[in-house]
């Protein structure tokens, strides 16, 4: 996908947000690529660096260091809302008392990043994309369509941001388009924390019909493409990036004939 559209970004600025490490560096990469002055924001530095982009250290969760940063920027035409995540965090309950509200405040940042953050950023580069009739991707999740148990406020929040998209590419219209990647399982340096080193890493892929796990390019490919002009009648749309999605457990668990329906 993104060899379709190489070249196509020339002489437009794009800013990936959290875009350091994983699939935000693999945006960065894919965009850079294909022509565009790239800049990503995060508060630490990429750990391997990135040729042709441009670091900035901005903390995210500061709406007021967010505005200054985007403010300052001279050009923007394309924003990817890349930043988010969430540890494996179980809906315990907690109750009432001291440790029930610190259990509440764990996940209210997960949703704070993971949908409030990109709300204040395509806020603040609301004018900026305006002008340059420019685009915003959000990464989105398989997790916001789906139950996420040990990270559900992760899904909740994808969920809301898929909506955001939406809602945002029908008030901005016609300057500035809208879209969401829905992101499937992603191979990165931290996959082995996810699904516990190789062996567990190739047993997820082989649930997913392509047969492996996406890598950080294939997500960097598609930003490409909603980004360029190839993409210029596309708003407000939701492309599902992930390899064909999940083999139905009923699949292997019937012990019906193959092949036989079930209407």
């Amino acid at each position: 996908m993104g060899g379709a559209v190489s070249g196509g970004l020339s002489g437009r600025v794009a800013l990936v947000t959290g875009g350091t490490r994983g699939v935000g560096a693999g945006v960065a990469r894919a965009l850079a690529e294909a022509g565009a002055e790239v800049v990503v924001c995060a508060r630490r530095s990429p750990e391997v660096p990135l040729p042709g982009v441009e670091f900035r250290a901005v903390d995210l969760r500061d709406r007021a260091a967010v505005y200054d940063f985007v403010g300052g920027l001279p050009r923007l035409d394309v924003l990817v809302n890349n930043v988010g995540g969430s540890p494996y965090r179980p809906l315990g309950g907690g109750g009432a008392g001291a440790g029930g509200g610190a259990d509440v405040e764990r996940h209210v940042r997960v949703v704070e990043l993971n949908l409030i953050t990109p709300l204040t950023v395509s806020l603040a580069a609301y004018e900026q994309l305006k002008r340059a009739r420019g685009s915003v991707v959000m990464i989105g999740s398989v997790s916001g369509s789906r139950p996420s148990p040990g990270t559900a406020a992760y899904g909740a929040a994808k969920a809301g941001l898929e909506h955001l998209a939406r809602s945002m590419a029908v008030e901005w219209a016609p300057e500035v388009r809208v879209n969401t990647l829905v992101v499937g399982m992603v191979r990165t340096e931290q996959s082995h924390l996810h699904y516990g080193g190789v062996d567990g890493v190739e047993a997820v892929a082989r649930t997913v019909p392509a047969g492996r796990l996406a890598e950080p390019g294939d997500v960097g490919g598609a930003v490409v493409f909603l980004a360029s002009d190839a993409a210029a009648y596309v708003s407000g749309a939701s492309l599902l990036v992930h390899g064909g999605g999940e083999r139905p457990a009923f699949l292997d668990a019937a012990t019906v004939n193959k092949g036989v329906g079930d209407g």
